[in-house]
């Protein structure tokens, strides 16, 4: 045990001067920060979707514009309400009238921002409508009639990327529209200049509306050379329907109260059922609970397969430099190869660790730079003792598993390269737990994950899926036991082929002559046959 215990001290010592050790430190970090940086920095590299409409309607496209900027106004004004409650000293840059409305919106919930919001959107003149729902404070009703036409008209000239800053997510910031080159001219001559627009590549499409959509979609189209981001398209004709539904409830005299408590779907609310069997509404911390074991598996699949490749890489390095010839005029193979795995073990701990930190520090410093957390603790979900528990000892488990498959290939092997066409069948191994990821995060204690929870070289995976489940304490204890006992199989096999294939030297053994050697007694070297000689 002491000479294992050395070989293993002096493997942990070697990979900390690695370069592989330092890039699987720096790797889970690194994954991380891309993962959030880099969606928020190709959504604002996303071009502007510069767009026209030929409005024959009269109308609906005032309309449309007027919903568009509703939530954009919301956003503006919560933005406001924030500043003012700070102590009002960034207002640089922001009209006077927002500066006079923010004290009057500081007291509103959110759905009263959005009221006030739909007041400010609504058109504005003599024939300007009365605020479009009810707002019960009229100080706020006053406020908005008297500063709303400013309002609009600033939004309106407000430029996109400065939009995009005040509110972030405004339609604004996405997409703008552009005026007709000449208003004047027809329909027909105006469709050219914009198909030239398109060719040209200075406009993304245009809309046509027909002169009554509130009859039907005819003369209705969407014109655009790309054919993949319909997003234009989609946010364009939501508010489009909108306002062409309420026009048609308008016309029948509907009560728009009615129009909508008809067409209110029914909700079924969720519920669940706690330990004690009482019932539980869902929260969202719930969801997010059942899926966070899908995210734990993936990051056990990079795990073991890194680190166990780094045992296989390790192997047959030293195999090659015949640095192993050395080692074994000391010590036995059987304490070779033990001490060899014990120490990658302890570099794979190192990173896991180094990766738990990066992770926490992570989740803290997350609200800082992403303003829309989700309303759950998602420091709270990640360090659930089931999940951190059940993630060490199947990372333990799995590697020392899959640690003495790669150790017994790497004993044979005198090159990388000759590992590859051995290395298949357990790549193909590991890739059956990631294929059956959701599948299994569905159903946890369902017929497809108990099955693959009692074949051992998917157990550590699907239990580590299976977690949120949870399973019953018998399957822990017998998917345990067989993988222990699997270890041990493994082990044993790993250790015979160990001891003869990592002085060989040559054309790699083939798998007969490998399955003689397993049959072959302690001590004694079987001969190889003639035709695996050449």
């Amino acid at each position: 045990m002491s000479k294992t215990a050395l070989v293993a001290q002096r493997e942990f010592i070697d990979n900390l001067r690695t370069k592989t050790f330092w890039i699987g430190i720096f790797f889970f970090p690194v994954l991380l920060i891309l993962s959030i940086a880099v969606p928020i920095w190709l959504e604002k590299t996303k071009d502007l979707r510069n767009y026209a409409v030929i409005d024959e309607s009269g109308w609906l496209l005032e309309a449309v514009e007027e919903r568009a900027a509703t939530p954009d106004l919301a956003k503006v004004f919560k933005t406001v309400v924030e500043r003012h409650k700070k102590g009002g000293q960034d207002f640089e840059g922001l009209p006077e009238a927002l500066k006079k409305l923010a004290p009057v919106l500081a007291p509103l919930s959110e759905e009263e921002l959005e009221l006030a919001a739909a007041s400010a959107a609504a058109l504005a003149g003599p024939d300007a409508p009365a605020l479009p729902l009810p707002i019960s404070k009229e100080k706020v009703q006053e406020a908005m009639a008297q500063f709303r036409d400013s309002i609009r008209a600033w939004w309106r000239s407000l430029p996109p990327k400065e939009a995009g800053k005040l509110a972030p997510g405004a339609s604004k910031s996405r997409y703008q529209r552009i005026g007709a080159a000449d208003p004047g001219k027809d329909a027909a001559d105006r469709i050219e200049r914009f198909n030239s627009m398109l060719n040209e590549g200075k406009l993304f499409a245009y809309f046509v509306i027909g002169k009554d959509p509130v009859a039907g979609s005819e003369g209705c189209k969407y014109v655009s050379k790309n054919l993949t981001d319909e997003s234009l398209k989609n946010w364009f004709g939501s508010l489009a329907s909108a306002a062409v539904q309420a026009r048609r409830l308008s016309q029948k005299s509907i009560d728009p109260a009615v129009a909508r408590w008809v067409q209110e779907p029914l909700k079924f609310e969720g519920k669940t059922i706690s330990e004690t069997g009482a019932e539980e509404k869902i929260e969202s911390r719930d969801t997010a609970r059942q899926w966070a074991p899908v995210i734990f598996v993936y990051l056990l699949w990079i795990a073991v397969f890194t680190i166990a490749q780094m045992l296989l890489s390790n192997t047959i390095e030293e195999k090659s430099n015949r640095m192993i010839e050395l080692l074994l005029s000391s010590l036995s193979p059987l304490e070779l190869m033990a001490g060899k795995i014990a120490g990658i073990a302890a570099t794979g701990l190192a990173i896991l660790l180094s990766w738990a930190v990066f992770f926490l520090v992570t989740v803290k410093l997350l609200p800082f730079f992403v303003k829309e957390m989700p309303d759950f603790d998602l420091l709270a979900v990640a360090s659930d003792p089931l999940y951190i528990g059940s993630f060490l000892a199947y990372f333990l488990l799995g590697y020392l598993f899959y640690a003495a498959l790669l150790v017994g290939i790497g004993s044979v092997c005198n090159s990388l390269k000759e590992s590859q066409n051995l290395m298949m069948p357990i790549t193909l191994l590991l890739m059956v737990p990631l294929f059956a990821m959701m599948p299994i995060g569905q159903d946890p204690n369902g017929t497809l994950a108990r099955v693959l929870s009692f074949i051992p070289p998917f157990t550590p995976f699907v239990m580590m899926n299976r977690a949120a489940g949870p399973p019953d304490a018998w399957e822990y204890a017998a998917t345990t036991a067989l993988l222990v006992v699997s270890i041990a199989f493994a082990f044993w096999a790993a250790g015979k082929i160990f001891r003869i294939g990592i002085l060989m030297t040559g054309k790699p053994p083939r798998l007969g002559e490998i399955l003689r050697w397993l049959r072959a007694p302690v001590g004694q070297l079987p001969r190889r046959a003639a035709h695996e000689q050449k």
